[in-house]
């Protein structure tokens, strides 16, 4: 029997595209899931590994849909050849664990898609550099500008507590502190 597995990163993706796609490739049953694929813990792929019989094939409409790294792959690999099952692709063609050629290719493919990620991270954290050497912030703003930092240190000189100024402020006394160190 033809297995589907499905899944999105979050909620408010679709599953639409993929699940026409496994159910026109012949799926009879597809298991579907919105979490990230680095999560260990997918309920649905364990529920859909642990009910599979000799014979049945498992199809994703892409790889990186079922694993996100070459070890979790290869171990997914490595759980449904136990079960006597295969493993099939639509996207990746190559990626057909129902013959010798297959898996092997697929091991090979596996690797380099993983140095592809490996080296889209790279980059992404070199542009992140470069970013910040020319002035980028990231993350979130600061709740208090330069003239509120200014206005709370004036206030604490002439003697006002940091909960006070906080206050006045409408920040959190540490919140402030951080402001204040900084």
């Amino acid at each position: 029997m033809l297995v589907g597995y499905a899944r999105v990163s979050t909620e408010d993706q679709d599953l639409t595209l993929q699940r026409a796609a496994l159910t026109g490739a012949g799926c009879k049953r597809v298991y579907e899931e919105k979490v990230s694929g680095a999560k260990r813990a997918r309920p649905e792929l364990t529920r859909m590994l642990d009910q599979l019989r000799a014979g049945d094939v498992v199809v994703v409409s892409r790889l990186d849909r079922l694993a996100r790294s070459t070890r979790d792959l290869l171990d997914i690999a490595e759980q449904l050849k136990q079960a006597e099952a295969g493993l099939r692709s639509l996207h990746e063609p190559w990626a057909d664990t129902t013959s010798p050629a297959g898996r092997m290719v697929l091991t090979v493919f596996a690797g380099i898609a993983e140095f592809e990620r490996e080296l889209i991270h790279e980059r992404t954290g070199a542009g992140r550099v470069s970013a910040k050497a020319r002035g980028v912030r990231f993350g979130r703003p600061p709740k208090l500008a330069a003239d509120q930092i200014a206005l709370a240190r004036r206030l604490i000189a002439e003697g006002t507590s940091v909960p006070e100024a906080s206050r006045i402020l409408k920040v959190h006394r540490a919140t402030l502190y951080r402001a204040l160190e900084a």
